[in-house]
């Protein structure tokens, strides 16, 4: 197989100048944008393109299908949401096979940067309300992959093992997985019939947050897939916090067991990556995964006074 081409700036600054009126035949290409790595690595596959622009360049051809996909999928959800899509204002291929998309930048920080404010919890529920309203069919004809929901209980059992790893790190107290017990994760399963459109990347990173603690807008969609709704809220408990990210599934009309079940796949998830990194298999930022554990452990009203039984409706109020 062709090895892809390394990006630089200069290949990168030659392709922006033919896609923006500033640059022109036989222009120098010195002059043009400011082009600068938004990523860190050899091979950066996301740059800055002046104040107003992001391009993002696929490094091989399965990202290449990917990004197509997206650039679809950003046209069919973006009448739904209320908060900002990135926009694409040219694509095509940046080397034989291999796709580029030139996106406006939505202006903001991550939620990183910003808090998000109380309002800002309002603009979740409706982002959260807006990919239910997607159609899934519809999503699915674009390419958009369906998705089994993951094992709760499988999971719990992994995380078990991985908080016993934590101990010797004094990372994290394994009693605080007993909260979840085997009967839990059972009663907290998808539910049949309730698979949606799931962006399954609400990352801070990922969403744009004003000063002001407003949600402006949501990056990233190329790991979009129909399934388990409690991925999403799982993502935004990492991403701004458990408390937040169930007070806004709840305001989308999420009851208590997709919210609770969604709480404990962020758990679980967070003490398997950390104890996965203190064993050098995941490669994340020490400190992110200490954060996302941090949130993702944050204490949540509605599991102190909801008692969930097998007979409850699927998203039985709490």
């Amino acid at each position: 197989m062709t090895q892809a081409p390394t990006p630089t700036a200069d290949t990168v600054r030659r392709l922006v100048r033919s896609l923006l009126k500033d640059g022109g035949p036989g222009a120098d290409d010195s002059a043009g944008p400011e082009v600068r790595p938004a990523t860190e690595g050899d091979a950066p596959a996301t740059w800055w393109v002046g104040a107003r622009h992001v391009l993002r360049l696929a490094p091989d051809r399965e990202a290449t299908v990917r990004q197509r996909r997206e650039l679809r999928l950003r046209d069919l959800v973006r009448p739904h949401l209320p908060v900002a899509v990135p926009t694409s204002v040219a694509h095509g291929e940046w080397s034989p096979g291999l796709a580029y998309t030139l996106d406006t930048r939505v202006p903001g920080g991550s939620a990183e940067e910003h808090d998000v404010s109380a309002v800002g919890e309002a603009d979740l529920a409706g982002l959260l309300t807006g990919l239910r309203e997607v159609p899934a069919r519809q999503a699915e004809t674009l390419g958009v992959p369906r998705t089994a929901p993951r094992s709760l209980e499988a999971l719990r059992r992994e995380a078990g093992r991985a908080a016993e790893r934590l101990v010797a790190a004094d990372e994290f107290d394994p009693v605080r997985l007993h909260q979840l017990a085997p009967t839990a994760a059972v009663q907290l399963a998808a539910q049949s019939g309730t698979a949606v459109l799931v962006h399954h990347g609400l990352s801070a990173e990922h969403l744009v947050v004003s000063a002001d603690g407003r949600v402006r807008g949501v990056l990233d969609w190329a790991d979009a897939a129909v399934g388990d709704p409690a991925e999403d809220i799982a993502g935004l408990a990492l991403a701004v916090g458990s408390p937040a990210a169930v007070r806004a599934a709840t305001l989308a009309g999420y009851g208590a067991r997709p919210c609770l079940r969604g709480l404990w796949l962020a758990r679980c998830d967070t003490v398997v990556r950390l104890a996965a990194r203190l064993d050098g298999r995941d490669g994340s930022h020490l400190p992110l995964l200490r954060t996302h554990l941090r949130r993702a452990w944050e204490t949540i009203l509605l599991e102190r006074v909801t008692e969930l039984r097998d007979e409850d409706p699927d998203d039985a109020a709490p």
